[in-house]
């Protein structure tokens, strides 16, 4: 699914990455505990999370997720944005809480990410 088909159905706004919304997700990963999302390995990974500190910025570059969708209305500060917008990591707020934004994208046939275990 495209980020951009993200953007409309999540009525959400982007803050960073303007450029990259034709970029491809298959699936999202919602959490607001950055270790949760490293057991996720897939690049093509949306990060759902409440979680708007330069944390979730920095565990998505690391995991190499290209895409984050802030919840329930909460915005980033400036220098999570620029971090965010520095290494090309496309990142929308949207005022659905995590439960419905989660549905809406399930609902749309995104899925859920595969969580690798040791």
């Amino acid at each position: 699914m495209k980020l951009s088909v993200i953007k409309e159905l999540l009525n959400a706004e982007v803050l960073s990455g303007h450029d990259f919304l034709d970029r491809e997700v298959t699936n999202a990963y919602a959490a607001d505990l950055m270790s949760d999302v490293l057991s996720s390995l897939d690049d093509k990974t949306l990060l759902l999370t409440g979680l708007t500190n330069p944390h979730a910025v920095r565990t998505a570059e690391m995991m190499d997720i290209h895409s984050i969708v802030f919840v329930r209305g909460k915005m980033p500060d400036e220098e999570t944005i620029r971090m965010a917008e520095e290494n090309g990591i496309v990142t929308m707020k949207t005022d659905n809480i995590m439960f419905v934004t989660s549905g809406i994208l399930y609902s749309e046939g995104l899925r859920g990410a595969v969580i690798v275990r040791e």
